[in-house]
């Protein structure tokens, strides 16, 4: 445990920490995915596809007409794909899935 100085002094809680931590996912195959939160607007999807697909590492051609990936064709899904890729490409931290709050990480292959 932690010691804490100020309101709540003593010791801190494991949950307390990781409120306080970033939670950091294992790069080197820790069984973790990046979706899109369903509830999310169709403009800020289509936004994180953008970003997504213009970073270093990620190839979104599969989410294309004819691609492997195109079908179910609903942004949802394109903007999950593409959201994973750079998760993945960018070291699978908890900070590469926030998304302004649009991602979600997690541990069930979609």
């Amino acid at each position: 445990s932690l010691n804490r100085i100020g309101p709540g002094i003593g010791r801190s809680t494991e949950s307390d920490r990781l409120d306080r931590e970033p939670i950091k996912a294992s790069s080197g195959g820790e069984n973790t995915w990046c979706i899109a939160k369903p509830s999310t607007e169709n403009l800020r999807l289509n936004g994180n596809i953008n970003y997504s697909c213009s970073q270093k590492g990620v190839d979104c051609k599969p989410i294309q007409p004819g691609g492997t990936c195109y079908r179910p064709n609903t942004i949802v899904s394109h903007a999950s794909y593409a959201m994973n890729l750079f998760y993945k490409a960018a070291g699978k931290n908890s900070w590469n899935c926030h998304f302004n709050g649009t991602g979600i990480i997690i541990s069930e292959n979609p």
